[in-house]
């Protein structure tokens, strides 16, 4: 199915341009301070394929009410302010559907709602559209002259009906599906007049042929991938299941669309929904008089009718519990436990519990992270309809209930939530970003109303409140893991951390040198900073390693007489020491030199290669600075951990290999 790889909210409440931001293939995070934005994103998100009967836009609800009055006056149309944009890409099953003649391998599929909720969409890549352009208005006068000759001298000339067919052509214009079809009605008229034995003629045909299938192929492709967008499914805290409905008020309230409480009965729709039942017909079955005895027919009826009932109820209550399962992280020894349990009586439908012991109790008495689970799944079942393999998650505050030690837990359930379908989710919670995952956080800020809301797709913002959440998730694992293992690895930095770590996970995959689990890698925000984190560790009677670039920063570092007191020379390890290239002051981003350099080329367009070819000496930092207007160590980082994600060791060269294995061998050997 298709991947969401990027998206931009503008002209959204709060929000005048959020900016590309890129979205992960697993969950993608979005912190920042209350009043940022977070919610608006994605609310407006959403409206590119909701679930059916979610509203769409409303311009005097969702544009910004600052610049309503541009609508109102005229100056501003609704049908040409485009909303909320997605940019996916495309896997082989999509390109699969795609019409035959349409080669999409490096193209990506662009779609935009606008605030009237029409949609406008694109394809980037792919086979090109047409343009009248002088080879085109050629090849067709020289088609034409020739077909002139061969019509019959009363007849009226080919290339009279030709200039009647391009009259309103436009010099460097694309070609439309419309102008391309009344060619092509006009070239199958002159077909019989092409000869046959004039090979250059031939060719002509057969290529202006194919030009005019183009507009139409890809309009085809077009509505495929728009009818093949993933279900954009939003949940939010406010969309409970009650665990006690009746029937009949609800049936009322839904008929008269006076609702007791938007969002709850929201989450009761969707149930009704997920029970194939509308609130009136399970209030009409709890109503329906037993019929008479002696009426076989009409007690068969009423016995189907209640079956009906129960059998669609259960299967709903199975359906549940074995996904509520698979992401809760049950008890693998009671694996029989937390059955749900979904029954009606008379007027009312009931959605409990089944503990172990066989005791039900109601939804509300359990756990706020276990109902907010029930809820969801609810919702999502009911409006993804079947989709669920095709479907984006959008999670508004997730499991803000919980304690914060539940919430380092739920966060793995979001995370085997992200591994079936994309999951875009907003926190403010320190417990809801794990520190290995700094590459998946999106920062939203708003530094003012006139502004709006910014997404910083790397970890930066003008607010420092809007990184408080990385800044306290960093500190307390760091408190945490300080003193946890018996072995410690300090290195300089976030992105030397990262690099070890995907590194070393790539190695493991691969069946390659193993770095010991047990060593706790800690980042020190600096070269300078290691001696500080050595000292604590060691005074702690711990094991203590430190990393260091071979670099200027990683040589005033190695030759502290307290590190090197604490330490001892063995333990102070340097770049250098597994390096086997010829750069003669190697970082740790050299040992990753050859990958890194694509990695850079093909996910953030920094190409640097000519200059690597030629000066091999040279730290790749330094040539990433100097030719790289941005270059940012942090996204680089990031980039090859994205890499790593979607590719082996293999995908390494071997002397990259083989210089990592040597590192993952000298770690484990100081700190064995």
């Amino acid at each position: 199915m298709m991947r969401l790889i990027a998206a931009r909210v503008q002209k959204y409440r709060s929000i005048r341009d959020t900016g590309w931001f890129d979205v992960e293939n697993g969950k993608t995070i979005l912190v920042g301070a209350n009043e940022a934005g977070k919610t608006a994103i994605l609310q407006a998100l959403q409206k590119i394929n909701p679930p059916e009967g979610v509203a769409g836009y409303d311009a005097l609800r969702d544009y910004p009410r600052s610049e309503y009055n541009d609508i109102t006056v005229g100056k501003v149309k609704p049908s040409e302010v485009t909303v909320a944009t997605a940019r996916f890409k495309l896997d082989d099953s999509d390109l699969g559907e795609l019409p035959v003649g349409f080669d999409g391998d490096d193209a990506t599929y662009i779609v935009g709602c606008r605030l009237d909720n029409t949609y406008w969409h694109d394809i980037d890549g792919g086979p090109k559209v047409p343009v009248y352009d002088d080879a085109f208005r050629k090849d067709l006068a020289r088609l034409a002259a020739h077909v002139d000759k061969r019509q019959a001298e009363d007849a009226e000339r080919p290339s009279v009906a030709l200039a009647s067919v391009t009259e309103r052509w436009i010099q460097g214009r694309a070609l439309t599906t419309d102008r391309a079809d009344q060619l092509a009605h006009w070239l199958d008229a002159v077909t019989p007049l092409v000869d046959e034995a004039n090979s250059t003629e031939e060719n002509r045909l057969d290529r202006l042929v194919k030009i005019c299938r183009a507009p139409g192929t890809r309009e085809a492709a077009l509505q495929t991938l728009f009818e093949a967008r993933p279900v954009f499914v939003l949940f939010s805290n406010y969309f409970r299941v009650r665990p006690l409905i009746h029937l009949d008020h609800l049936a009322t309230r839904l008929e008269n669309g006076i609702l007791d409480d938007d969002e709850y009965d929201y989450g009761n729709t969707c149930l009704m929904k997920l029970l194939g039942f509308t609130a009136r017909e399970l209030s009409d079955l709890g109503k329906a008089a037993e019929p008479p005895p002696d009426d076989v027919g009409a007690l068969q009826g009423y016995r189907d009718q209640l079956d009906k009932r129960s059998y669609q109820l259960n299967a709903a209550s199975v359906r549940l519990t074995n996904e509520i399962r698979r992401v809760w992280n049950p008890d693998p020894t009671k694996p029989e436990a937390d059955k749900l349990r979904v029954s009606a009586d008379a007027q009312y439908l009931k959605v409990a519990v089944e503990d172990d012991l066989g005791v039900e109790v109601e939804l509300n008495q359990r756990s706020e992270g276990f109902q907010w689970l029930v809820s969801f799944f609810v919702v999502f079942f009911a409006e993804a309809v079947d989709k669920h393999k095709n479907a984006i998650l959008l999670l508004d505050e997730p499991g803000l209930s919980l304690h914060g030690l539940k919430q380092r837990e739920f966060r793995e359930t979001i995370s085997r939530l992200a591994a079936s379908n994309q999951t875009l989710y907003t926190t403010h919670s320190p417990f809801l970003v794990g520190p290995d995952e700094l590459d998946l956080v999106r920062v939203v800020e708003m530094t003012d109303r006139t502004t709006g809301t910014s997404v910083h797709t790397s970890v930066t913002a003008s607010d420092p409140a809007s990184l408080l959440p990385l800044q306290e998730a960093l500190g307390y694992d760091l408190a945490q893991s300080l003193f946890s293992q018996k072995r410690n690895l300090v290195l300089e930095g976030l992105t030397d951390l990262w690099y070890v770590e995907a590194t070393a996970q790539l190695l493991r995959d691969a069946d390659g040198p193993l770095l010991n689990d047990k060593i706790a890698l800690l980042p020190a925000d600096g070269a300078g900073k290691v001696a500080y984190y050595a000292t604590i560790l060691h005074a702690n009677s711990l094991k203590v390693a430190a990393l260091l670039d071979s670099d200027a920063a990683g040589d005033a570092a190695a030759q502290q007489d307290i590190l090197v007191h604490r330490l001892g020379n063995k333990n102070v390890l340097r770049t250098k020491d597994v390096y086997s290239g010829p750069v003669s002051r190697p970082e740790i981003e050299d040992l990753l030199r050859e990958t890194l350099v694509s990695v850079a080329n093909d996910q953030l367009g920094w190409d640097v290669s000519a200059t690597v070819s030629t000066q091999k000496k040279r730290p790749i930092v330094d040539i990433f600075t100097d030719e790289i207007k941005e270059f940012s160590k942090y996204r680089l980082a990031k980039a090859y951990v994205r890499w790593t994600r979607e590719h082996s060791a293999t995908g390494l060269t071997a002397t990259e290999r083989e210089d990592c294995g040597l590192l993952v061998e000298a770690v484990n050997k100081v700190l064995k």
